[in-house]
């Protein structure tokens, strides 16, 4: 079965020729891992770059199956040119998703007796990014059903059309008329778009111009276009009509000294700053997948929340950070400002999870209130739990292994916990943060996971109680909070298959013998 995923809630369709059915300054320690987005197997990644009414879109377009065969349709709000469409560098997807990715890392207790004391907040640097035409009635006042091409292009592979209708049934015949196989229930969803005078960005690609992977599948280009509008969302609705099961959205917001959440469903952050078992380094994909599954379980329908921090610094950092270039790439070049691209961007990472009935809406956002939390940062005796409010944007999914002094106190008044890199005298080396790589990613490497947690309930992967989830650790010989030892648990067994989709367009399903 190959699988076609389309990035955002886009509709991703089929060409009719073909019958097939549709299915519905950092701290010193190491840097273990990260998870990325490929730990949600297909989930859809998009960037949204916002300032004003002004929003810039970017969708990484990750389409498996005959290249003849894609096509997407986005509601725009208004009537997109030539200028406002661009293509973009995949490596920069990946870049951001490092970036903002959930992160284990891994720390060693001093030698109590050799320490300054306890490292404070202002270790890590202080914050740099804060403190201190629209769309029409699309020919409403038209006699007859019609569909207008307003405008047609090329930018890259991708042949674009944009379409205007003042009638749902008109463009379903527009687009069945030019081979594009339109899948139940498209009809009603497009009737709701027309209006709120929405147009019709339109996709497909020129195989002549396509590039293919080793694998032999095709590597498109991500797209971006902006536009003005007041309100400021991503429609989702067409590309719920295809989800077959439960599906994965990964929004990054940028905003310049802002945070963002969704204004019309809950919010919830991560649990974040926990200590976990030593056997969660081989398999940290397959930890995170069950402590996300554990918080949208108890928090059913919310946005979760997993990254919140000024896009130019991270800490621990899994990889390069973005900068001015990156910034222009991603919108900041048709923004209006102070021509600062680096200055004060904050970049939110938003994990959304639904099915086809589980959003009636698409996602609208709102500003919010900075938050912190995730970070080597303690209040007396105790490191920072959750998010809390502050007047800057520190918050990430952080996730630690702690290695606990074994040796002897050998002075009258020793300090304990003085967290940092492995001790002189042993035979680890710390060379600083390594490259974010999901569990996910070594496997299409061929790289099997060093260990397997699949089977492992969370309470035994924890060291200690979550009380977000209501999640109590189970505590035994083996799991004491103060080992230092690598814990058990570490089956042979491979790595389980997530089998977690993160699919947001029509999709259509190809039989083929295995």
């Amino acid at each position: 079965m190959k699988r076609i995923k389309m990035a955002l809630g886009v509709a991703t369709l089929a060409a009719a020729t073909l019958a097939a059915p549709l299915d519905a300054a950092a701290f010193c320690g190491f840097y273990v891992s990260g998870g990325d987005s490929e730990l949600f197997n297909d989930a859809t990644q998009v960037v949204l770059m916002r300032e004003g009414t002004k929003t810039v879109l970017s969708m990484q377009n990750n389409y498996q199956g005959p290249v003849k065969d894609f096509a997407m349709v986005v509601p725009v709000p208004e009537v997109l040119m030539e200028a406002n469409v661009k293509t973009l560098p995949v490596e920069l997807f990946t870049k951001v998703d490092q970036l903002t990715a959930p992160r284990l890392v891994e720390y060693w207790e001093q030698d109590p007796c050799a320490q300054d004391g306890r490292w404070e907040d202002d270790f890590f640097g202080s914050p740099t990014s804060q403190d201190a035409a629209g769309g029409g009635g699309n020919n409403a006042n038209n006699e007859e059903p019609e569909v207008v091409v307003e405008a047609q292009f090329t930018v890259g592979e991708y042949e674009i059309v944009i379409l205007s209708a003042n009638e749902a049934t008109a463009l379903e015949n527009w687009l069945t008329d030019n081979s594009y196989n339109i899948p139940g229930g498209a009809k009603d969803i497009f009737e709701q778009y027309i209006q709120q005078g929405m147009y019709f960005f339109v996709a497909k690609v020129d195989p002549a111009k396509v590039t293919f992977d080793d694998d032999g599948r095709a590597v498109l280009s991500p797209l971006r276009f902006d536009y003005d509008s007041d309100e400021f969302s991503l429609p989702v609705r067409l590309g719920m009509i295809n989800s077959a099961g439960e599906q994965d959205l990964i929004t990054y917001i940028l905003g310049r000294n802002q945070r963002y959440e969704v204004a019309n469903y809950a919010n919830v952050t991560i649990p974040t700053n926990i200590e976990v078992s030593k056997s969660v380094r081989g398999d940290f994909g397959t930890f995170y997948t069950k402590l996300f599954d554990r918080t949208v379980e108890q928090n059913p329908g919310a946005v979760v929340t997993e990254y919140s921090w000024d896009a130019s610094t991270c800490d621990p950092c899994p990889g390069p950070m973005l900068g001015q270039e990156d910034f222009a790439t991603l919108g900041a070049d048709v923004l209006e400002g102070d021509g600062g691209w680096g200055n004060g961007w904050v970049i939110t990472r938003l994990h959304a999870r639904y099915s086809s009935d589980g959003l009636s809406d698409d996602l609208v956002f709102k500003k919010a209130d900075a938050i912190v939390g995730g970070r080597e940062v303690y209040d007396a005796a105790r490191i920072e739990t959750g998010s809390t409010p502050s007047s800057f944007n520190n918050f990430q999914g952080r996730y630690i292994m702690r290695n606990r002094w074994t040796g002897a106190a050998t002075c009258s008044e020793p300090r304990w916990g003085v967290w940092g890199g492995p001790p002189a005298d042993s035979n680890q080396q710390q060379t600083g943060p390594i490259g974010a790589l999901s569990p996910n990613s070594a496997a299409a490497r061929g790289e099997a996971p060093t260990s397997d947690v699949s089977g492992v309930p969370l309470e035994r992967l924890v060291r200690e109680d979550v009380d977000e989830l209501d999640l109590i650790a189970e505590r035994s010989p083996s799991t004491t909070l103060g080992c230092s030892s690598s814990d058990a648990n570490n089956a042979a067994a491979p790595l389980s298959a997530l089998g977690l989709l993160g699919l947001l367009g029509f999709a259509r399903r190809r039989r083929r013998q295995v």
